[in-house]
């Protein structure tokens, strides 16, 4: 039988959910401060879900070279209009995943009243809330795995990559721990979406004892925000 939850418990949850955002936000903001004070010109960055450029904005004012990833056409469109002028930025209308191919990116169910607040939500993975699944725009997926080879390869290493890809994120990441490509990195951080995609979670508890048994969160945070 469903456990029935009074109005008070119903706004302590939210309270308390709301207490939890907060606080993680918070953390983020502070490890980003963290990450702009030691990025400098010669550096190598890579954005994956830039999204509007909230991230690689500030991590372009720091002279790095960024790379930065946005699949969905019209927030390209907006990306490219945000950092435009910045030789230093790299941009890509492609998503990244663990293999190349061509893959369809659903929207928000919203996404027509707010495109840019619900771009944020766009993702390639089935089963999500309020996604339009009938909404598929194909899009270009790049071997990411072989585009850190090629970077490092050429650089040596990468100063800093953020991941926020609505659940993508899982195969790539995976990948990346099998092939060791987190190690040449300095910093990576990504936002892990399992409480969106229940089906996936037994996938990620895997993958963060794979990753937290090789790496501290200074290496590898998987709770950016």
């Amino acid at each position: 039988m469903a456990k029935h939850h009074s109005p008070e418990e119903k706004r302590a949850r939210r309270a308390r959910k709301a207490q939890e955002w907060d606080a993680r936000e918070s953390h983020a903001r502070g490890l980003m401060q963290g990450i702009l004070s030691m990025l400098e010109p010669g550096d190598v960055v890579i954005d994956c879900g830039a999204n509007l450029g909230a991230i690689s904005g500030p991590l372009a004012e720091t002279g790095a070279t960024v790379h930065a990833f946005e699949p969905d056409p019209y927030t390209f469109g907006r990306l490219s209009e945000t950092l435009a002028g910045r030789p230093n930025v790299v941009l890509h209308n492609a998503a990244v995943g663990a293999a190349a191919g061509t893959l369809h990116l659903m929207r928000d169910a919203d996404w027509e009243k707010d495109p840019d607040g619900a771009s944020v939500r766009s993702t390639l993975i089935a089963g999500g809330r309020n996604i339009d699944a009938g909404s598929g725009i194909a899009v270009e997926v790049i071997d990411f795995p072989a585009f850190l080879k090629d970077l490092i390869a050429r650089h040596g290493k990468i100063a800093f990559l953020k991941m926020d890809i609505e659940g993508a994120e899982l195969d790539l990441l995976e990948a990346m721990d099998g092939q060791g490509l987190f190690d040449p990195i300095t910093l990576t951080v990504a936002e892990t979406h399992e409480k969106k995609f229940k089906h996936l979670r037994p996938r990620f508890a895997a993958l963060r004892a794979s990753v937290g048994a090789k790496y501290p969160i200074t290496k590898v945070n998987l709770d950016w925000i």
